[in-house]
This record gives structure tokens, sequence and C-alpha cells, in this order.
């Protein structure tokens, strides 16, 4: 039995859902997200609440479950509040800048790394040493927080490298 799959979503005041089909889209002040989602899982909106049912016990309804509700919870969570992922920079002569749409890290490298921002996302740059990444969609901050960590992860004698703060 699925516990997270199981559990009833609160809609956030200010939030809203429309349901067509398998396409849920969510509506909030920060944004708005939609997604669609396999068919075995039923959705059920009503009042301010969102719940996920599943057909039969197999293996691979149980999983789409679980996955369907947390996904869900993220978007609800997402246009309410939005996400944030903080990275630390930390090495002699390592650091970061914002120019336009593009994240230029000087991270002991011959050359400079350029890495341009994806659609959706906020990136921040306030001082050399700390980058920070904000947006609705969690998915989205978080890959982009890994694909600019993977440029130079911390190496584990020193420590020099990009790495998340918090």
């Amino acid at each position: 039995m699925s516990r997270i799959g199981n559990r009833v979503l609160q809609i956030p005041k200010g939030v809203e859902v429309n349901l067509k089909n398998s396409l849920l889209q969510v509506k909030g002040p920060k944004g708005e997200l939609s997604k669609t989602f396999n068919e075995r899982i039923n959705i059920i909106v009503e009042d301010n609440t969102i719940q996920t049912k599943r057909p039969n016990d197999l293996k691979f309804n149980k999983q789409l479950h679980g996955t369907t509700n947390s996904i869900i919870n993220s978007m609800l969570e997402g246009v309410d509040k939005g996400f944030k992922k903080s990275l630390e920079i930390q090495g002699v002569g390592y650091k970061a800048e914002l120019k336009g749409d593009t994240v230029i890290l000087n991270i002991g490298f011959s050359h400079p790394v350029n890495y341009k921002i994806p659609n959706g996302v906020t990136v921040t740059v306030p001082k050399p040493t700390s980058i920070i990444i904000e947006g609705i969609d969690k998915q989205l901050v978080g890959e982009t927080a890994a694909k600019i960590r993977s440029y130079r992860k911390p190496e584990p004698y020193k420590g020099k490298g990009i790495r998340y703060l918090g």
C-alpha cells in the first residue's frame, strides 16, 4: 500500500487547478505549470483537494501512483512558493559571474565555462562565490543546479569545487 500515493493533497489559496483527461494545469501567484500524466492513474479534483487512485495492485501501477502524487504536490508547491537551490564555489581563484542569460564560471580550467540558463529558471550571483537558482519547476531547478555543479564537483581532499549549500 502506497502511503505517498494515498495522501490527499490540499490546494493552497490562490492556486487554480484544471484537469482535462490526463492533462493537469496548475496556475498560481508565481506562474503556471502543466503536465500530462499516465492515464492508468485516476486523478480526482474536488473542493480544495486532489487525490490519486490506481486501478489495481500491479507493480507498475503502484510505482506510478506514488510518483504521480509527488509530482502533483511539487507542482502545487512550485506555483505557490517556488523552489530554490544554492551553490557555493570554493577554491583559489574560482568565481562565477552573470552576463545576460549566461553564467560564466572560472573554475580552474584554462578557459571559462559558459552555461546558458534555461527558460523557467532565474539565476542570481549575489557574490562571486555563490549562485542561487530559483524557479517554479522543481525538476528544472534541480537539473540546472546539478548541471552547474557537474562542471567541477567538490574534490574529497581540499573540497575545491562547486557544492550545494544547506
